[in-house]
C-alpha cells in the first residue's frame, strides 16, 4: 500500500491523537473522528482532517484504525446496530490498537471475517511519548497477510512490530507486558520509598538501580519519584502518561485472561489490588506511577 492509502481513524485520546497526526504527516489520507468535540478541534488544529461521525470517517477507507478505551467501546463501535461493520466494503482492513479482552478481539474479528473484512488486533506499547515520537511497539494478532497490508501504516506510527499469532494473540501478549509493567512500577515505588525513609536521596538511589540489577523502564524512563526525571509524569504532578485507571483495567483483563485458561498470576492480582487502592485514594486519572503515593503519602519532594 502506498502512503496515500485512505485511513479512517477512530479515537483521538492521548494515544490516538498523535498516532493519527503521524499518519497524516506520513502522507496517508487520514480522516479522523472522536466523540469529544475538544479532541476533534485539537486534531483539526494540527491539520488532521476530521469527520462529523464515525461512519463519515470510514467512508471509502481502505484501512480503519481504532484506538478506544475498552472492550465495550470496541464491540459497540463495530458490532452495534449502528456500528461500522455494515458500512465497510469487503476488503477493508480493520486495525484495532485498543487494549481489550482477547475474547472481544476474537469476537469482532470473526464478525468482520463474515463480511469479507480482515481485522488485526494491534495494541501498542510505548506510552504517550512513543505515540508522539512515532516509536510505538505494535503487538499484533491476526493473519500474516493482513499484517502485511497494515505494515506501512504501522511503520508510520512505530518502530517495532511483533506478530504474536492468530486473532487475540496481540491482546494476550499486551496484557502479559502490562501485568509485568504494573508490578514492576509498584515495587520500584516501594523500593524508592523505603530508601527515602532511611534518608537516601531518591535520585541517587534511582541512578544506582538504573545501572544495577534493579534496572527497569520505571527507573530509567518513567521514574515514580518527582524530580528524578524531568520528563516523567511524576515531575509534573503525575499528569499525562498512562493513567492509573487504564493500568487497573489492563490488570483486570490479565487476571480474567489467566482465569480463562486456569493460569496462576498471584503478583498480577496483587498489583491489580494496589492500583485499585490508588484509584480509591483519588488518583485514578493520574499516571500509574502515582501508585508510589500509597507508600509515601505527602512525604515526597
Amino acid at each position: 500500500m502506498t502512503s496515500n492509502t485512505r485511513i479512517g481513524f477512530i479515537g483521538l485520546g492521548n494515544m490516538g491523537a498523535p498516532m493519527a497526526l503521524n499518519l497524516h504527516r506520513a502522507g496517508f489520507a487520514v480522516t479522523a473522528f472522536d466523540l469529544s468535540e475538544s479532541a476533534l478541534a485539537h486534531a483539526k488544529a494540527e491539520g488532521v482532517p476530521v469527520a462529523a461521525s464515525g461512519r463519515e470517517a470510514v467512508d471509502g477507507a481502505q484501512i480503519v484504525i481504532s484506538m478506544l478505551p475498552n472492550s465495550r467501546h470496541v464491540e459497540s463501535l463495530y458490532l452495534d446496530d449502528d456500528g461500522l461493520l455494515p458500512a465497510l466494503a469487503q476488503g477493508t482492513l480493520i486495525v484495532d490498537c485498543s487494549t481489550i479482552a482477547p475474547a472481544s478481539a476474537k469476537k469482532v474479528a470473526e464478525a468482520a471475517q463474515g463480511r469479507g473484512i480482515d481485522m488485526i488486533d494491534a495494541p501498542v506499547s510505548g506510552g504517550t511519548a512513543g505515540a508522539a515520537a512515532g516509536t510505538l511497539t505494535f503487538i499484533v494478532g491476526g493473519k500474516e497477510e493482513a499484517l502485511a497490508r497494515a505494515r506501512p501504516a504501522l511503520e508510520a506510527m512505530g518502530k517495532n512490530i511483533f506478530h504474536m499469532g492468530a486473532s487475540g494473540a496481540g491482546q494476550v501478549a499486551k496484557l502479559c507486558n502490562n501485568m509485568a509493567l504494573g508490578a514492576i512500577m509498584a515495587v520500584t515505588g516501594e523500593a524508592l520509598a523505603l530508601g527515602a525513609a532511611h534518608g537516601l536521596d531518591p535520585a541517587t538511589l534511582s541512578r544506582m538501580m538504573a545501572v544495577s540489577t534493579g534496572r527497569s523502564w520505571a527507573t530509567e524512563v518513567c521514574n515514580p519519584w518527582p524530580g528524578v526525571l524531568e520528563n516523567a509524569p511524576a515531575s509534573r504532578g503525575y499528569s499525562g502518561g498512562f493513567g492509573n485507571d487504564l493500568m487497573l483495567k489492563d490488570l483486570g483483563l490479565a487476571v480474567e485472561a489467566a482465569m480463562s485458561v486456569g493460569a496462576t498470576v498471584p503478583l498480577g492480582e496483587l498489583a491489580r489490588n494496589l492500583y485499585s487502592l490508588n484509584r480509591r485514594a483519588g488518583r485514578g486519572a493520574l499516571d500509574f506511577s502515582s501508585v508510589i503515593q500509597l507508600y509515601t503519602g505527602d512525604r515526597q519532594g
